[in-house]
């Protein structure tokens, strides 16, 4: 009887078992997009009034036609009224974990409260219309993580996992008091954190380019050079040693990926270009070899239009602010050499310590028509950007299309009340020029 027992209840047991590992699965979402203009992210110019089918995930037809019925049954209609359907913005220098409270804050918060804070802040990007971001520093693996399964509303993140730097260099936040550092000795602040990891050596850079990778980044992010909010780097500090910098080319090439780092000067350019790094943060103090270098090698400048106001996030009279003024005065220069060389140019904000400054994020991007036009801008914000986030290979957390609309690409999507390509300033007031907004398929908000 026990046996018999002990068969019937096993024989439950797998029924139970396999109902659970095999759930029905449901017929995916449907939603069409009628009458609508598209911006496609690549053109500047706006189609004839279309419609468009968005099953699951995925944009599934893009049609001047009416969809058929056999199609688009079952769909949920939004009626375009001839209003712009734009891919989602990207910002492709963001930090998730470090927009909302001060640096000292973030120094010696609970790392629970600096996460919801940071998820709060994620539900906002979204609904400015960003819905991806490449995270150039900080520790998002867990938000990542809880916006992917559903948790948390925000953009899809491309994670860097903790910046490396070196003793001093831009991201070493340590005390004067906190000097020498031990090999083996505990961690900072900033290190246990997970914000910065500092690495001296070849071998150290190896060693933290591969735990970042172990922990899910996309791609790996040093700092070649000094920077603006970092108390002991001078801007024209150079930092990592080239065999340095090739330890971590070779460390992020052995995973599929590839290093990007911050640098301002031509030195630190230059040497990480010599490296083997396949993008450049900023650049902004670079000169005419320099950008030519970039060109001849095909190497990527992501950066920024940095407002004057970013200036103020740091006190008056402070080094800081001092430096941020000499990067702001090479923005024109940046950006002419960039046009004058063709250099592959992404866009990004990169916002610290300011949640006033981020709600202007849109109207970051509209300020780049100061160097190039609406379309041109937008398509950098949209399809170029996306071109440089392929970048991350076999590590890419999101494979398949985005930043374009086009059929077989992710629905992550803007429809607009006006044509951005036309007026820009559209995007600076998201809450009332973006009507709906659509990230992998799902409908976050919808004015109409």
């Amino acid at each position: 009887m026990v046996v018999r027992a002990f068969t019937v209840l096993a024989a439950v047991l797998g029924l139970i078992g396999t109902a659970f590992a095999q759930p029905q699965s449901a017929e995916p979402s449907l939603t069409l997009f009628e009458n609508v203009r598209i911006f496609d992210g690549k053109s500047g110019s706006l189609s004839a009034n279309t419609n468009v089918l968005i099953r699951g995930n995925t944009i599934e037809k893009i049609s001047k036609d009416p969809i058929p019925p056999n199609l688009s049954a079952g769909a949920k209609t939004i009626v375009g009224g001839g209003r712009t359907l734009m891919p989602g913005l990207i910002d492709m220098h963001w930090h998730a974990m470090m927009v909302r409270p001060t640096l000292p804050a973030l120094l010696t918060g609970d790392i629970g409260h600096l996460n919801l804070i940071a998820g709060a802040e994620a539900t906002d990007t979204l609904m400015r219309g960003f819905t991806t971001v490449r995270d150039m520093g900080g520790p998002v693996f867990g938000l990542k993580r809880a916006i992917d399964e559903g948790i948390v509303v925000g953009p899809r993140i491309y994670p860097s996992g903790a910046v490396i730097t070196v003793t001093s260099g831009h991201g070493d936040f340590r005390q004067p008091f906190e000097v020498p550092r031990v090999i083996g000795a505990p961690q900072s602040r900033g290190e246990q954190l997970g914000a910065a990891m500092i690495a001296d050596s070849p071998d150290e850079v190896r060693v933290r380019v591969r735990e970042q990778l172990m922990l899910g980044a996309t791609q790996i992010k040093l700092t070649a050079g000094g920077g603006v909010a970092s108390p002991h780097s001078p801007l024209d500090a150079s930092t990592f040693t080239e065999a340095e910098l090739r330890a971590a080319v070779e460390a992020a090439e052995n995973w599929g990926t590839y290093v990007t780092v911050h640098a301002y000067t031509p030195v630190s350019i230059q040497r990480a270009i010599a490296a083997g790094v396949k993008c450049i943060e900023h650049g902004h103090l670079m000169d005419q070899r320099t950008a030519e270098l970039m060109a001849e090698k095909g190497i990527w400048l992501s950066t920024q239009a940095f407002p004057d106001e970013l200036a103020d996030a740091f006190p008056p009279g402070s080094l800081e602010r001092l430096k941020a003024r000499v990067v702001f005065a090479g923005t024109d220069k940046t950006f002419e050499l960039a046009k004058k060389h063709k250099i592959k140019t992404a866009f990004g904000t990169d916002i610290l310590f300011s949640p006033q400054l981020a709600q202007r994020q849109g109207a970051l991007l509209a300020k780049l028509v100061r160097w190039y036009t609406p379309a041109e801008a937008l398509v950098m914000a949209t399809g170029t950007n996306a071109e440089l986030l392929g970048l991350s290979g076999e590590r890419n957390p999101y494979p398949g299309k985005l930043g374009v609309v086009e059929e077989g690409a992710f629905a992550d999507l803007l429809l607009v009340d006006g044509d951005p390509t036309a007026n820009i300033t559209l995007i600076e007031d998201p809450a009332k020029n973006f009507v709906v907004i659509m990230k992998d398929g799902k409908v976050y908000k919808n004015s109409l």
